[in-house]
């Protein structure tokens, strides 16, 4: 039996301000997201993590050693959506970013953002990855939103969820001799909040 913990990395100043992450930016963890991270409290296991310091910088002050970064673990690429928040693509675009961002949570999907992912496209990069996990143990990996809520789409058919900073996602999986082809072993454990403060 495999346990995978998906921890979403500790709130950052664009987090705060509900803005889409520029392509290549990598802001550092607030003074809340650190305070978040420091309050995690997970079991040990291996550890692997986006490349983006936000993402090694809460697994690190959530205690964890010999973190492993992993490619397929980095966020979405939102294209023309990115550097803006909400507000600013519906003014600007309309309906479009609703249909950008319905496109890029369906892994069948071969649209997405201008400029960005498509969703087959992000969807395939996070399940190499799970297709690399071991049969059995505890995994940790540290990440983004959007491939946090890729795994559960993947994993567990979950739709949406709401997944604060710092928030963990437990999922289990039974039957790992065949893991890697079938999807329908893998059911969600808990999914629980960060610290708000």
């Amino acid at each position: 039996m495999l346990d995978l913990y998906l921890i979403r990395h500790g709130q950052t100043a664009p987090n705060a301000k509900r803005r889409y992450p520029l392509a290549g930016e990598d802001a550092p963890l607030s003074e809340l997201g650190e305070r978040q991270a420091v309050a995690l409290n997970l079991p040990t296991g291996t550890v692997f993590s986006s490349p983006a310091a936000r993402c090694l910088q809460t697994a690190a002050l959530a205690g964890c050693q010999s973190i492993r970064p992993r490619p397929e673990l980095r966020e979405a690429e939102f294209g023309i959506m990115a550097g803006h928040t909400w507000a600013e693509l519906e003014t600007a675009h309309g309906s479009g970013p609703l249909s950008w961002i319905e496109a890029l949570s369906d892994p069948s999907s071969l649209d997405g953002p201008p400029g960005g992912e498509s969703g087959a496209a992000f969807h395939a990069r996070v399940q190499r990855w799970l297709n690399t996990l071991p049969p059995s143990g505890t995994v940790l990996a540290f990440t983004h939103l959007g491939p946090v809520l890729a795994a559960l789409r993947l994993c567990a058919g979950l739709r949406a969820a709401e997944v604060s900073p710092c928030g963990v996602a437990h999922l289990r999986r039974s039957g790992a001799e065949h893991a890697a082809e079938n999807t329908t072993d893998w059911w969600l454990v808990e999914l629980r909040p960060g610290h708000l403060h």
